[in-house]
């Protein structure tokens, strides 16, 4: 079972790889897919 993910805005819910995108330069791309909402080059503990 893969973690869910609630978005800030609207809060629908999600599996973790249904709305995280990794890019090869370590930024990460959250999209909800309910609303749409869009959150770019979240800082991780790699990057």
């Amino acid at each position: 079972m893969l973690p869910i993910v609630k978005c800030p805005k609207c809060s629908t819910e999600a599996e973790i790889n249904s709305v995280l995108t990794a890019q090869s330069n370590q930024n990460v791309i959250f999209k909800c897919p309910g609303c749409r909402y869009e959150v770019r080059n979240i800082h991780t503990s790699k990057g």
